[in-house]
Protein backbone atom coordinates (compact mmCIF):
# COMPACT_ATOMS: atom_id res chain seq x y z
CA UNK A 1 0.00 0.00 0.00
CA UNK A 2 3.02 2.51 1.00
CA UNK A 3 3.81 2.37 -3.23
CA UNK A 4 0.15 3.42 -3.75
CA UNK A 5 0.24 6.16 -1.36
CA UNK A 6 3.81 7.43 -3.06
CA UNK A 7 1.76 7.40 -6.67
CA UNK A 8 -1.68 8.83 -5.14
CA UNK A 9 0.49 11.20 -3.29
CA UNK A 10 2.27 12.94 -5.88
CA UNK A 11 -0.87 13.66 -8.19
CA UNK A 12 -1.12 16.04 -5.48
CA UNK A 13 1.60 18.28 -6.53
CA UNK A 14 0.79 21.90 -6.98
CA UNK A 15 -1.79 21.96 -4.75
CA UNK A 16 -1.82 24.97 -3.07
CA UNK A 17 -1.76 25.25 0.87
CA UNK A 18 -4.68 25.95 2.79
CA UNK A 19 -5.09 25.12 6.35
CA UNK A 20 -7.21 22.13 7.60
CA UNK A 21 -8.43 21.76 3.48
CA UNK A 22 -7.84 18.04 2.15
CA UNK A 23 -8.92 18.64 -1.70
CA UNK A 24 -6.36 18.32 -4.49
CA UNK A 25 -6.10 21.16 -6.86
CA UNK A 26 -7.56 23.49 -4.61
CA UNK A 27 -5.72 23.30 -1.16
CA UNK A 28 -4.55 21.24 1.85
CA UNK A 29 -2.21 21.55 4.63
CA UNK A 30 -0.04 18.50 5.70
CA UNK A 31 -2.40 16.63 7.66
CA UNK A 32 -4.99 17.28 4.94
CA UNK A 33 -2.55 15.97 2.14
CA UNK A 34 -2.15 12.84 4.23
CA UNK A 35 -6.62 12.43 4.64
CA UNK A 36 -7.11 13.12 1.09
CA UNK A 37 -4.26 9.85 0.33
CA UNK A 38 -6.41 7.84 2.66
CA UNK A 39 -9.88 8.68 0.83
CA UNK A 40 -8.22 7.98 -2.15
CA UNK A 41 -6.34 4.83 -1.24
CA UNK A 42 -9.43 3.61 1.20
CA UNK A 43 -12.62 5.12 -0.65
CA UNK A 44 -13.55 6.50 2.99
CA UNK A 45 -12.57 9.90 5.13
CA UNK A 46 -10.14 9.14 7.12
CA UNK A 47 -11.64 7.90 10.79
CA UNK A 48 -10.34 10.52 13.01
CA UNK A 49 -10.58 14.31 11.66
CA UNK A 50 -10.53 17.18 14.78
CA UNK A 51 -10.48 20.60 14.60
CA UNK A 52 -6.61 21.69 14.74
CA UNK A 53 -5.12 24.94 14.53
CA UNK A 54 -1.70 25.78 12.20
CA UNK A 55 0.04 25.53 16.08
CA UNK A 56 -1.52 22.17 16.56
CA UNK A 57 -2.32 23.19 20.08
CA UNK A 58 1.87 23.22 20.51
CA UNK A 59 1.11 26.02 23.43
CA UNK A 60 -0.93 23.57 25.36
CA UNK A 61 1.99 20.92 25.06
CA UNK A 62 -0.30 18.04 23.82
CA UNK A 63 1.41 16.07 21.34
CA UNK A 64 -2.31 15.15 19.33
CA UNK A 65 -1.34 14.59 15.77
CA UNK A 66 1.53 12.47 16.77
CA UNK A 67 -1.41 10.45 18.78
CA UNK A 68 -4.02 10.29 16.14
CA UNK A 69 -0.91 9.09 13.70
CA UNK A 70 -0.53 6.10 16.86
CA UNK A 71 -3.92 5.17 16.83
CA UNK A 72 -4.08 4.84 12.92
CA UNK A 73 -1.13 3.66 11.67
CA UNK A 74 1.55 0.96 12.58
CA UNK A 75 4.70 2.33 13.91
CA UNK A 76 7.61 1.87 11.65
CA UNK A 77 12.01 1.74 12.89
CA UNK A 78 12.50 5.86 13.04
CA UNK A 79 15.48 4.10 10.90
CA UNK A 80 16.31 3.43 7.86
CA UNK A 81 14.02 5.73 6.22
CA UNK A 82 12.13 4.01 3.45
CA UNK A 83 9.70 4.77 0.28
CA UNK A 84 6.30 4.96 0.88
CA UNK A 85 6.29 6.09 4.85
CA UNK A 86 4.40 8.70 6.18
CA UNK A 87 6.84 11.06 8.38
CA UNK A 88 6.24 12.58 11.33
CA UNK A 89 8.25 15.82 11.98
CA UNK A 90 8.61 18.05 15.42
CA UNK A 91 9.90 21.70 13.80
CA UNK A 92 11.91 22.27 16.76
CA UNK A 93 13.81 20.31 18.88
CA UNK A 94 11.51 19.42 22.23
CA UNK A 95 8.17 20.65 20.43
CA UNK A 96 5.19 18.43 19.46
CA UNK A 97 4.99 16.66 15.97
CA UNK A 98 3.21 19.15 13.69
CA UNK A 99 4.15 18.25 10.57
CA UNK A 100 3.92 15.17 8.02
CA UNK A 101 5.19 14.09 4.19
CA UNK A 102 5.34 11.06 2.51
CA UNK A 103 9.24 9.15 2.08
CA UNK A 104 9.41 9.01 -2.07
CA UNK A 105 12.93 7.80 -2.66
CA UNK A 106 15.19 4.67 -0.85
CA UNK A 107 18.88 5.40 -0.49
CA UNK A 108 21.25 8.41 0.01
CA UNK A 109 19.25 10.93 -2.31
CA UNK A 110 15.90 10.80 -0.04
CA UNK A 111 13.20 13.03 -1.06
CA UNK A 112 9.49 13.35 1.09
CA UNK A 113 6.38 14.98 -0.41
CA UNK A 114 4.24 17.51 1.81
CA UNK A 115 1.97 20.37 1.63
CA UNK A 116 4.19 23.19 2.89
CA UNK A 117 2.82 27.01 3.64
CA UNK A 118 3.66 29.50 1.52
CA UNK A 119 4.53 26.46 -1.17
CA UNK A 120 1.79 24.34 -1.71
CA UNK A 121 2.37 20.40 -1.90
CA UNK A 122 5.85 20.37 -2.92
CA UNK A 123 8.62 17.22 -2.91
CA UNK A 124 11.68 18.47 -1.64
CA UNK A 125 14.89 16.80 -0.64
CA UNK A 126 14.66 15.23 3.27
CA UNK A 127 18.12 16.95 4.01
CA UNK A 128 19.86 16.69 7.49
CA UNK A 129 17.88 19.42 9.17
CA UNK A 130 14.44 17.38 8.10
CA UNK A 131 16.14 13.88 9.04
CA UNK A 132 17.13 15.86 12.54
CA UNK A 133 13.20 16.92 12.98
CA UNK A 134 12.18 13.44 12.42
CA UNK A 135 9.65 11.94 15.54
CA UNK A 136 7.95 9.23 14.35
CA UNK A 137 7.53 6.89 11.31
CA UNK A 138 4.49 4.97 10.16
CA UNK A 139 3.43 2.17 7.65
CA UNK A 140 0.69 4.11 5.48
CA UNK A 141 -1.70 1.19 5.61
CA UNK A 142 -4.99 1.03 7.32
CA UNK A 143 -4.90 -0.28 10.57
CA UNK A 144 -7.23 -3.38 11.35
Amino acid sequence: MSADAVALARRWLGTPYLHQAALKDVGCDCAGLVRGVWAELYGAPFPEVPVYTPDWFEPQGADGLLAILQRHFRAAPVAPLRHGRLVAFRMRSGAIAKHLGFVTTDGPDLRFIHAYSGHGVVESPLSAPWRRRIAAQFYFEKGE
